[in-house]
């Protein structure tokens, strides 16, 4: 088991020192066209692909870095690039994750490098969970999967909406309900494959932030997929939902579902981006605050604005703790008895929305317009509280963990 460490060895720092020299030269350039765009941009995609970055490969050398610090290190220099390129970069890994989480050896070999594409022809993938009336209300969840026996098929029915890469995807992941009484524990993640009849794209969203990042509504209109396409295979299942009966007639403890289970795996992740956006903001500030003069001198030498900045690299450096604490834990098998896991995602979203709006402050009007990053960090930082769990829901997933009461 490796032990908890704040050095980075050797072999991370040139990985972190590679990352960020794409974020630098590739990443940022292009951030002010595709966020002005409102595209998926396809052609940093397949440079990143080119340069190794966008593949399974990568990702699968970060995922089981035995420190747990691959992940997240890779999630922070990235996002100091851009949040919504990145995010067009990292999307499909929230895919790849509910594969990995869910699926059988054959299922992760077959499906997962048809996500990536190659490089002269890179396809993306897309998790989709939330719905219109089901966000953080998973219970509440209606698309419907039917297996039809004499066929071996699955039948799927509903809408998605909120998909990272929806409808534009080669291969989508679908949680759909298979046994409504059970609640969320009578849910299931199916492989959607690519050109399935069916499946398609309903609206696209114009977003505040991260608008390089395609965001759409993904509908299902009796999409018939192959019996092998269930992740995990229909005796799990059978099985998984059986001890859900059990456990509901007896009132005994709560099963986790296949989105919740990818959610888990996923938000420390969320945390670090939010620290690389976060930090990017900050060293906008901190540089401008050492430029900028008013009354003859530099705005750093006021207090109101060395302070700030003192404490926005506080919150960013208390952050990253908590991420690569709880990164640690998950990588180490440590279960997260005090729920450290959303405790990094709720400190370090709530971080970077704080950060950004300082730094905005900071570069006054200036901030206030696109000619600065600022704007754009600040609208992007928004989404970090937002998907893959609220910082509501973290502060109820925290508080239920601690107390041990149904906290409603």
């Amino acid at each position: 088991m490796a032990e908890f460490t704040l050095e980075l060895n050797d072999d991370q720092k040139q990985v972190r020192d590679w990352l960020h020299g794409f974020a630098a030269d590739v990443i940022r350039p292009a951030a002010s066209e595709w966020d002005e765009r409102e595209e998926t941009p396809w052609p940093v995609i397949q440079e990143a692909a080119k340069v190794g970055i966008y593949s399974l490969d990568f990702y699968a050398q970060q995922f089981f870095d035995p420190t747990g610090l691959g992940i997240p290190m890779a999630m922070e220099e990235l996002f100091w690039g851009d949040a919504g390129i990145a995010l067009s970069v990292v999307g499909t890994g929230l895919a790849a994750v509910g594969v990995l989480a869910n699926g059988t050896e054959e299922q992760i070999g077959t499906w997962i490098p048809q996500m990536y594409g190659d490089v002269d022809d890179v396809k993306v993938a897309a998790f989709c969970s939330s719905e219109p009336d089901a966000g953080s209300d998973v219970a509440s969840m209606r698309t419907r999967a039917v297996y039809d026996q004499a066929k071996d098929e699955w039948v799927l029915n509903g809408t998605k909406t909120w998909a990272t890469n929806g409808g534009i995807a080669n291969v989508h992941v679908v949680v759909a309900v298979v046994d409504p009484e059970l609640g969320s524990k009578g849910h299931a993640s199916f492989i959607v494959p690519p050109a399935t009849p069916g499946l398609s794209q309903g609206q696209k969203f114009k977003k505040h932030g991260i608008r390089a990042s395609h965001t759409a509504e993904v509908v299902l209109e009796d999409v018939r997929i192959p019996g092998h396409c269930l992740l995990g295979g229909k005796e799990k299942l059978d099985q998984r939902l059986a001890r859900a009966r059990e456990r509901a007639a007896s009132g005994g403890e709560r099963v986790k579902n296949a989105a919740m289970a990818t959610f888990e795996a996923s938000r420390p992740a969320v945390g670090a981006m939010a620290v690389g956006t976060a930090r990017a903001a900050y060293e906008v500030a901190l540089d401008y605050a050492k430029t900028r003069t008013q009354f003859g001198r530099p705005i750093i030498d006021n207090q109101g604005i060395a302070f700030q900045l003192a404490d926005m690299r506080t919150q960013i450096d208390a952050a990253r703790l908590l991420v690569w604490r709880a990164s640690w834990m998950a990588t180490t098998g440590k279960p997260f008895t005090s729920a450290e896991g959303s405790m990094s995602k709720l400190y370090a979203s709530e971080t970077a929305k704080k950060v950004t709006a300082q730094a905005v402050q900071i570069l006054g009007g200036n901030g206030f317009t696109r000619e600065y990053p600022v704007e754009r960090m600040h609208r992007d930082a928004a989404i970090y509280t937002i998907f893959e769990g609220t910082s509501e829901i973290q502060r109820l997933v925290i508080a239920r963990t601690l107390s041990g009461m149904p906290i409603r």
